[in-house]
């Protein structure tokens, strides 16, 4: 069973155009299962703004425990519900965690590969 993983980088928006017209002339080659899961930010102040430490956090105590509601997260945690219920919101915005059918929160995701240019 492989992983699944979703790609976080910095690109500008022709970059982004780019990838997504090959992405359009692949679809019917690809299996879904096959395709590759992208979030783009326009620059790295974007990312880490949704990615802070906090929220990284967040992500690794719900994947390892699994789907979780707000409350047991901040209790697990140890924040306020209030900030973990604005930080899961957040990361719901961005993609990163998903809410269940019973109201849970979840991360879908076994990696976050993110890629960062050092260099313009």
């Amino acid at each position: 069973m492989s992983k699944k993983s979703i790609h976080i980088g910095v690109e500008g928006p022709e970059a982004s155009f780019t990838r997504f017209v090959e992405a359009w002339k692949e679809a019917d080659r690809i299996r879904a299962d096959e395709a590759q899961v992208r979030l783009n930010f326009e620059d790295l102040s974007m990312l880490l703004a949704l990615l802070t430490p906090k929220r990284m956090e967040l992500l690794k105590v719900l994947r390892r425990n699994g789907a979780s509601s707000i409350r047991e997260l901040s209790k697990l945690l140890n924040r306020d519900y209030k900030n973990v219920h604005a930080d899961a919101q957040a990361l719901m915005a961005g993609g990163l965690i998903e809410k269940t059918d019973s109201g849970s929160v979840i991360a879908p995701w076994d990696v976050i590969d993110a890629h960062l240019n050092l260099v313009a």
